[in-house]
Formats: C-alpha cells, sequence, structure tokens
C-alpha cells in the first residue's frame, strides 16, 4: 500500500472525530490535500502532492536557504500552477445587478444609489470556504469524493435614507430546503434600525424570534432592494472568485517570502 493511501486511510479512521473537533473547511482542505493531482483537478483550492524527493541544491544556486525552504518553494511552485489552471481566467466583476463592487484586501462593499437612499451590502471571505457536500470517505478508495469549493459569507445590507440605516445581517441557508419549506438560499440573522453611526449599545433582534409574517415581509423587502435568491448566489459566486483569488496571492507571497535571501 503507497503511502498516499495510507494516509488516506489514517486521515478516515480520524474522521468522525475530526469532524467533530475541526471546521468543515479544514477537514476538508486537509483530504483535498492529500488527494489531488493536476489531472484531477475539478475545484477550488487543489494541491498537488511532489512524490519525488526534492533536489539537494537551492533551485537558485546559493547555500543560504534550508532544506525545509527549499521543499517548499518548490511545493509552492506546484500548487500556484495547479490553483492558476483551476482558476480559469475567473475574475471578481466590477459590477453586479446594478451594485458597484469595491475590494479592500478580504473586504468586498457592493453599493447602489438612488434619488431616494442607498443600498450597501458588505461581507468579508476570509474563513467562509466550504465545499457543497460533505467528503464520503471510503476505506477501500485511493481517494474521497469532494464536492466544489465554495465561498458562502455571512453579509451585511444596510438600507441607508437620510440619516437613518436599516440594517440586516444575513447568512447562506446550509442544505436543501424539504418539502413544503421555503426555497430561500439565505436567511435573515439580525435586524436593527439607527440615526448616524452604529455603536454596540443599538438594539438588534434575531431573525427566528420575528413574527413569521413579518419575516416574510422583510424578506420581501430585500428582494425589492434587488437582494433576491438569485442575487446572493451572484454573491457567492463573486465570494468564491476573491477568495480564490486572494488564496492564489497568500501563495505566491509565501513564496516569495521563503526564497527571498
Amino acid at each position: 500500500m503507497n503511502s498516499l493511501k495510507t494516509a488516506t486511510l489514517r486521515f478516515a479512521n480520524l474522521a468522525s472525530s475530526a469532524t467533530g473537533a475541526l471546521g468543515k473547511r479544514d477537514f476538508t482542505r486537509s483530504l483535498w490535500h492529500m488527494t489531488k493531482t493536476p489531472a484531477d483537478a475539478v475545484g477550488d483550492h487543489v494541491t498537488v502532492l511532489n512524490v519525488h524527493k526534492p533536489s539537494i541544491n537551492c533551485t537558485c544556486g546559493c547555500n543560504v536557504h534550508t532544506k525545509g525552504e527549499r521543499e517548499l518553494v518548490e511545493f509552492l511552485t506546484e500548487e500556484i500552477l495547479a490553483e492558476r489552471k483551476v482558476q480559469k481566467g475567473k475574475t471578481v466583476p466590477t459590477t453586479l445587478d446594478g451594485f458597484s463592487v469595491k475590494l479592500t484586501g478580504s473586504e468586498v462593499e457592493l453599493s447602489k444609489q438612488t434619488d431616494k437612499e442607498k443600498v450597501i451590502i458588505s461581507l468579508n471571505v476570509n474563513h467562509t470556504v466550504d465545499s457543497e457536500q460533505e467528503p464520503e470517505i471510503n476505506p477501500n478508495a485511493d481517494k474521497p469524493e469532494l464536492g466544489e469549493m465554495r465561498s458562502k459569507p455571512q453579509f451585511e445590507v444596510d438600507i441607508v435614507k437620510g440619516n437613518t440605516t436599516l440594517s440586516f445581517t444575513c447568512s447562506y441557508l446550509e442544505g436543501e430546503a424539504q418539502e413544503g419549506e421555503y426555497n430561500d438560499v439565505f436567511s435573515i440573522d439580525e435586524m436593527s434600525i439607527y440615526e448616524g453611526e452604529w455603536n454596540e449599545k443599538i438594539y438588534a433582534v434575531a431573525g427566528d424570534v420575528l413574527d413569521g409574517y413579518l419575516y416574510d415581509l422583510l424578506m420581501n423587502l430585500l428582494e425589492e432592494k434587488g437582494i433576491s435568491n438569485e442575487f446572493a448566489e451572484k454573491l457567492s459566486d463573486l465570494a468564491t472568485a476573491h477568495e480564490h483569488i486572494s488564496y492564489i496571492a497568500l501563495l505566491e507571497k509565501l513564496s516569495k517570502f521563503t526564497g527571498s535571501k
């Protein structure tokens, strides 16, 4: 049994405890790192295992870098190439359904101005990537089946009229709706309304304690402002693209930092 299969079996035996102790992303990404190669790369954050021994001599011809640094740079070179292949030129749009898009590091802000009001959507892509499905662990298989990795961040919606802001905190719903349930892609976690700047003293009500009819009316209001289920799916696509671009940039910075003299 080769080392890759042994590592996968060992991880499968720890799956039940690992999923409880770690986040879903950590569990998925660890499996991803053990199983993917350039030929079968189909999802985000693909990792290529360097199965050959790293070269003894430093690739830049110096004797400054340690063995660990050389191995890391060699691995990152392959990793970055694989991630770029998966990316396939995906970019973050400058506008989305009438909203202008602004990127600041890991933060994303979308805004739309009308004569009566301004609608602002803000989110952060850090720690938001998860697989569409839990990986299926089969001890007899060389590698598990993995779902596409997507970013589904919590996002804030602020509807501003003059000096007053109606604010919503929203998050994506997990899983598929059952028969007889609403097919909402996201839910309202919290709502508040305030004058001037927000502060911690402002009262906010949780979405799950709102009157059911009031909750539906608020969801209708958001849809009228452009935040529909379809828009939420597009917003997830945008966040996924930005998170992946940011991940590749992080790998490139790490490679440059490690390989510098």
